[in-house]
């Protein structure tokens, strides 16, 4: 049975490489036990199996704590003064430069700046300025680095979340959780290598889409599986009512031999990949039960990221989710946490939503740092793009919104071979880039890099033409790499 299980993940490139090996059987079986992604079939376009990074990798995986809706950074991590003395006066036309507005503040008669409410203080060694709505995470400053000079071209959410999670802001792209998966392969046969949670805080909320965790053009074994609130974490996993775990069994085994006969006739490599998602259902019926209970945490780690751990769907219970898949080998965890997208009452709205994810983020740095994990595992923080300077709609003293801004806001990555500290600076007016500015591409060749990935090589051909994640710039921000 495992034999069959096996000829039917093999392809022609696997065959190719066996060929070519001049050291015997002996290196084959050497090289199954070292790497055990070495003979999966999937393939680049040099016949380089997955799990062969292109240089020795600083991280093995990626935790991607994404804010869906855009954060303030004025809020949070990026403090201005020069705002709160200038409150309510109008951004000066040097600043702002021609930028383009969007569609709801393209129409203002004026546009007054307006400072934080919230206070902000110096941490740790790097003395980083942390806002007061983040006491947790400025508990662990010293673990993080604070990117503050990120930009971006898209301006409206949809396109910009799509820019980051895919590299491009139009849909149908392999997010960079399925390259790394097409890249790296997995490390734990029982779990997928891409896996996807979300939640949702009580602000206004901008919707996620299965197209930012969709393989795209990639062979479908790379898409990201969604991990879901409730009794089923993932959907349609359990076996059908009536049938046991051995009926099962002869089923998949019938079905294999089906699609290996229209492989044969056919040669589509989806037939293949198609057999193999069957095959990682299967085995995930026995891992994620284990992986989601979190009934055997210890009482120090439910306190450390907080009450609502134990709520399925939450913020936090989804970042301990995390860990556990991280720790078990699931090579990319994407977290979505809706709520941030606030143009009005955002001095209230921001406290709840910061509330929400504060501890969780900053407990699964220490929790990471404690099982020696976080110097393997590249923890991400961060939105689509920026707020600005000056508010939207009516201003006062304390109510106020913001509007998007692409020009510059503020990002954190800790561990997998991230050196804390603060890097990139803006402005006195929180504007514009003044020094160190890193691009989105700039942001996905570091990730990748740290995985042990040259951006520039991981392609796929496409309908007649090489596809990366980076598209045709980017390049490695060697500042922040320890």
């Amino acid at each position: 049975m495992e034999k069959d299980i096996l000829e039917h993940g093999l392809s022609w490139n696997r065959r190719r490489f066996l060929s070519r090996l001049s050291l015997g059987l002996g290196s084959v079986a050497l090289g199954s036990l070292l790497i055990p992604d070495l003979f999966t079939g999937a393939a680049d376009e040099a016949g380089l199996p997955p799990g062969i990074p292109d240089f020795a990798p600083k991280a093995k995986r990626v935790i991607y704590l994404f804010q869906n809706g855009a954060p303030s950074q004025l809020e949070l991590f990026d403090y201005k003064p020069k705002l709160r003395e200038m409150m309510g006066q109008e951004l000066p036309a040097s600043i702002r430069g021609g930028q383009r507005l969007t569609g709801m503040t393209a129409n203002q008669a004026s546009f007054p700046l307006v400072g934080s409410i919230y206070d902000f203080k110096q941490y740790g060694q790097s003395r980083a300025w942390i806002s007061d709505l983040l006491p947790n995470t400025a508990k662990v400053v010293d673990d993080i680095c604070i990117i503050r000079s990120m930009h971006t071209e898209a301006i409206n959410h949809d396109p910009a979340l799509t820019f980051f999670q895919t590299g491009a802001q139009q849909g149908n792209r392999p997010s960079m959780g399925a390259w790394l998966s097409y890249g790296l392969g997995s490390e734990n046969k029982n779990l997928p290598a891409f896996t996807v949670l979300l939640s949702r805080g009580k602000g206004d909320g901008q919707g996620v889409y299965s197209k930012l965790w969709t393989n795209g053009f990639l062979d479908s074994t790379h898409q990201g599986v969604q991990f879901s609130a409730g009794e089923d974490p993932v959907l349609y996993l359990k076996d059908p009512a009536g049938l046991n775990r051995f009926e099962r069994r002869k089923m998949l085994d019938k079905l294999a031999e089906m699609n290996d006969m229209s492989y044969q006739e056919f040669g589509d490599p989806e037939i293949s990949a198609k057999v193999q998602q069957y095959e990682m259902a299967y085995r995930m019926q026995t891992a994620v039960p284990e992986i989601t209970d979190v009934s055997k945490e210890p009482d120090d780690i439910i306190k450390m990221y907080g009450a609502d751990c134990l709520v399925p769907g939450t913020f936090a219970a989804n970042c301990l989710l995390a860990r556990k898949l991280s720790e078990n080998g699931v090579r990319f965890v994407q977290l979505y946490h809706q709520g941030w997208d606030q143009h009005g009452n955002l001095p209230r709205d921001i406290a709840g939503q910061a509330k929400d994810v504060d501890q969780a983020s900053a407990a699964l740095i220490t929790d990471l740092k404690q099982r020696g994990l976080l110097d393997e595992t590249l923890v991400i923080w961060g939105g689509e793009f920026g707020r600005t300077n000056y508010s939207q709609g009516t201003l006062s003293k304390d109510n106020y919104g913001r509007d998007h801004h692409p020009r510059c806001f503020s990002i954190w990555m800790a561990g997998g071979g991230i050196k804390p500290g603060v890097y990139g600076e803006t402005d006195e007016f929180g504007y514009n880039v003044v020094k160190d500015p890193v691009h989105v591409h700039d942001f996905q060749a570091t990730v990748l890099h740290q995985l042990g990935l040259n951006h520039e090589k991981l392609i796929f051909k496409h309908l007649g033409r090489r596809y990366r994640l980076t598209d045709v710039s980017g390049k490695v921000i060697n500042d922040i790499i320890a």
